[in-house]
């Protein structure tokens, strides 16, 4: 089958996201766990530029990257082209602004915008949720463009509306690997309940403190003081409900405003040169 790429905006935005919340409820029979989260895409993230070509290349920008079969955006690509039965190839170039194994959901992030992209770029029948299950648990959620409880191991997605509340995000130059992290968490069995998802959403509208918590944040931390320092300088910064992301190593806590996120992170870049630390907002690329 012959494929004629669409004229398209050849630009992608690649977001973050938070985890306003993550329950680890217990071990499944497949080994996997099963979760109970609220995840938020925000206003900061990664870029990709992707064009048509005659065969499929990668390259990053930014970061010190594998340019092959071990990087999940050329993953992503390669499942793409031969689900459509596209011929020829892309050329994509990863622009990497977020920290790595960060609990930002960067790679995740970079492989659906990748999906999203080539199925623009080049139309066909393709199961895009289907392809981006089998990429990672995190990449179905980057499909769909809004904040969602996720269940199951992460693809059981429930669109929520989440309201758009200013954060700083924090990240400590750790790098946590998100299998250690269950791993760990396995090993002390700290599973949790579920998330009280009224209660956050009704805090997050009101601007007070948030009732949510992270299963995987205690055993995290205690082999990682420097996210607990993280955790520590954004509440000392006057933020409120300071939490780690996914599996780590970020941080985040909200503000009142976009301004005071602005310039908390600016403060706390200054504080601690060695460190990331950026100021966002769910849903939205207006307070990046």
């Amino acid at each position: 089958m012959t494929h004629q790429p669409s004229t398209i905006n050849y630009q992608h935005f690649a977001p973050a996201k938070v985890n306003l919340g993550l329950s680890v409820l217990g071990l499944r029979p497949d080994r996997y766990h099963e979760l109970h989260s609220l995840m938020v895409p925000l206003s900061v993230g990664d870029e990709l530029q992707i064009s048509p070509a005659d065969t499929l290349s990668l390259h990053v920008v930014g970061a010190d990257l594998p340019t092959d079969e071990r990087n999940l955006v050329y993953r992503a690509a390669r499942a793409y082209l031969d689900a459509a039965g596209v011929s020829s190839g892309a050329e994509i170039v990863l622009h990497k602004y977020l920290p790595l194994a960060s609990g930002l959901g960067g790679g995740s992030s970079d492989a659906a915008t990748t999906l999203l992209a080539l199925a623009q770029l080049y139309p066909a029948e393709v199961d895009l949720p289907a392809l981006a299950l089998k990429l990672g648990a995190d990449v179905p959620f980057f499909l769909l463009g809004s904040a969602a409880l996720a269940g199951g191991v992460g693809e059981q997605l429930t669109p929520l509306d989440v309201p758009s509340v200013p954060l700083v995000l924090l990240n400590p130059a750790v790098e946590v690997s998100a299998r250690d992290a269950y791993l760990w968490l396995d090993e002390g069995r700290g599973f949790t309940p579920e998330l009280d998802i009224g209660g956050i959403l009704q805090a997050l509208r009101n601007g007070v403190d948030v009732p949510y918590f992270n299963a995987l944040q205690p055993e995290v931390v205690r082999r990682h003081p420097p996210i607990a320092e993280a955790l520590q300088a954004l509440s000392g910064a006057g933020l409120h409900s300071p939490l780690m992301s996914g599996s780590g190593s970020t941080c985040f806590a909200l503000a009142h405003s976009p301004e005071q996120a602005k310039a908390t992170a600016k403060a706390l870049a200054e504080q601690f040169p060695a460190w990331w630390a950026a100021a966002a907002a769910v849903g939205g690329r207006e307070s990046a």
